[in-house]
């Protein structure tokens, strides 16, 4: 007899590991110690003050109440608009829903879409929370390899082997979580071609990232390439990179009007609705001067150009600049097998992350957790002299390595 009121099903699932590391780093911290954290996906930027503005005037003028569980309708105004400026495609207000950050919507789909056993096609590196949500929906996560010599992006050849009769979508994240990766507008059509062969797969199109593109690029999503994939895709975006508003938790979805429904119903049992100051400031953020959203953009590529050089040149540890988001994928294969100062081996990526927060007080995140090691997620979402004294730490930890 099962005793504890703890359900089995969550010895399937984990806790998020960037949310465990912020905390992890929290505790040191509260503890006196001097840790330099390049775990949080977080601008370190505040929110915009017309942002914020736009807040404190939705207070004054009373709109506090409960919203449409959908979002407010000048939201998913501003949203379909949005769309339309940069996918060519029309978004009608029923085929919009808001939620309490893109991760709801995210798992609220899965939750309105998966059958017991439906597969789910993820490529690694891949967001922490991908598998897991799909585990709890009762799906099967399918996990496909992506290593640096395909750029960790999946290719037309490796999605085509992946497909079976079970599977039910497939999660596309670019630009990617934790890599940077950036799909080009062909590498995305030859997916495209895949997928048209196969009508019963289904596409979320993750871009939370969109505007982190750096050396000139731009992000393309794979509906502006196949419009039709439209009647089968659930496109994910929201307000936290692009605006540094991750505390207000808006996220949005964009699909078909049956899943959107469904997604409403679930978060009408759930959430109820996003806050609804926070809806009033997403409209100003997305109908407003985005300059601030481009200067954004130009600080974090300065920032990822000083960490990628400084990374390089510490012994045993490799990347290449990522393309996009904030994140850079760094290979520590070269650390593997040497021994610290307590003589202790380092054996995997995990050894080398604690190895790090030990000796240097710089906490970072493994591969592991991103389903491909032995690399290191490092996040530049933070200040230059950070970074600097953050990699400093770093050279000098591993000079004391033998």
């Amino acid at each position: 007899m099962h005793q504890s009121i703890i359900s089995s099903r969550m010895g399937l699932i984990k806790p998020s590991p960037s949310i465990a590391a912020k905390a992890l780093v929290d505790d040191l911290r509260a503890q006196g110690q001097n840790v330099l954290d390049f775990t949080i996906g977080e601008p370190d930027l505040p929110t915009p003050a017309h942002i914020g503005a736009a807040a404190n005037a939705a207070i004054a003028r009373g709109e506090t109440k409960y919203t449409s569980t959908l979002g407010t309708p000048a939201l998913r105004r501003a949203i379909s608009a949005r769309l339309g400026r940069t996918l060519g495609l029309d978004y009608g207000a029923d085929e919009i829903v808001v939620g309490c950050g893109a991760k709801q919507v995210i798992f609220s789909a899965l939750t309105a879409s998966l059958e017991d056993g439906d597969e789910v096609i993820i490529s690694a590196p891949y967001w922490v929370s991908y598998p897991d949500m799909v585990t709890m929906n009762g799906g099967k996560p399918v996990i496909v390899k992506c290593d640096a010599d395909v750029g960790f992006k999946l290719t037309a050849a490796a999605l085509e082997a992946a497909i079976t009769p079970r599977t039910r979508w497939l999660i596309l994240n670019s630009p990617n979580n934790p890599t940077g990766a950036v799909y080009t507008a062909a590498e995305l059509r030859d997916l495209c071609a895949v997928l048209e062969r196969h009508p019963h797969v289904w596409v979320m199109s993750d871009e939370i990232y969109e505007p982190y593109v750096y050396d000139g690029g731009t992000a393309v999503s794979p509906l502006a390439l196949m419009p039709a994939l439209k009647q089968r895709s659930l496109l994910i975006n929201g307000m936290s990179k692009a605006y540094a508003m991750t505390g207000w938790r808006v996220g949005y979805g964009a699909g078909p009007r049956e899943l959107v429904k469904a997604i409403s119903t679930i978060l009408s049992q759930s959430s109820t609705c996003t806050s609804s100051v926070s809806q009033a400031a997403a409209v100003v953020a997305l109908e407003g001067d985005q300059t601030c959203v481009s200067e954004m953009v130009g600080i974090f590529e300065q920032r990822r150009n000083r960490m990628a050089a400084l990374l390089n040149e510490i012994p045993g540890i490799a990347c290449t600049p990522s393309a996009g988001a904030f994140y850079l994928y760094a290979s520590v294969k070269g650390l593997l097998g040497k021994q610290t100062d307590t003589g202790k081996f380092l054996e995997t990526d995990l050894d080398v992350v604690m190895f790090f927060l030990n000796k240097a007080g710089v906490a970072v995140l493994d591969g592991t957790a991103y389903g491909l090691s032995p690399y290191l997620r490092f996040s530049f979402a933070t200040s230059l002299e950070v970074i600097e004294e953050g990699c400093e730490r770093l050279k000098r930890a591993v000079a004391t390595l033998r």
